[in-house]
């Protein structure tokens, strides 16, 4: 379900190159040639945190216990369906998306999922990342 949302985020690249706003994806690990499988479907540059760095102290993780919810297979049919197949491979229990901003903008969208496949509305990523356009920091004049 991952494949599908970088997709769509994909999708948004040349509405966030317009507003000079760049695409990552932060990944935690590469177990075989998961990052080189999952480049196709990603546009943007794509980062490798083994030490989890970025994820943080508030770290959200969904357990085993998250396959049974009913949602979470409903996503991953839905995905299956848009002919997205995933992986088995890794940890995959760290789920989000994040908008983080300039300077001090500081994090301007934070999405953890609730439930695998549970994807962040795209409209609300754009809406962030107009935020960092909008903000014009001046330099000093000396």
């Amino acid at each position: 379900m991952c494949r599908e949302e970088a997709a769509e985020l994909s999708s948004l690249k040349p509405q966030l190159d317009r507003l000079g706003v760049p695409l990552y994806a932060v990944v935690k690990e590469d177990v075989g040639t998961e990052i080189q499988n999952f480049r196709p479907y990603f546009k943007g540059e794509i980062f490798l945190d083994e030490k989890r760095g970025f994820y943080g102290p508030r770290e959200r993780k969904m357990g085993l216990l998250g396959f049974l919810r009913v949602g979470v297979w409903t996503n991953g049919l839905r995905a299956f369906r848009n002919g997205f197949m995933g992986n088995v491979l890794g940890e995959g229990f760290v789920l989000g998306v994040f908008v983080i901003g300039r300077e001090r903008q500081g994090i301007l969208l934070e999405h953890r999922e609730k439930e695998f496949g549970d994807k962040v509305n795209t409209e609300d990523v754009i809406q962030a990342a107009k935020r960092i356009a909008q903000t014009n920091y001046s330099l000093p004049f000396c």
